[in-house]
């Protein structure tokens, strides 16, 4: 699943994960941490819509 930044446009690629974030390759949108914001832009994880 991806899903995208409401604010920026990034994707957040379950697949890939954010390694440079300490994210590991697999790890589900749900199962990131509740203080996760987005990486380009700083808007909290609730900004983040799934993409169809």
């Amino acid at each position: 699943m991806k899903y995208v930044c409401e604010v920026c446009g990034f994707v957040y690629d379950e697949e890939l994960g954010l390694p440079e974030e300490n994210i590991a390759p697999g790890t589900k949108f749900d199962d990131l941490p509740d203080d996760f914001v987005c990486p380009e832009c700083g808007v909290e994880k609730n900004m983040f819509e799934q993409e169809n």
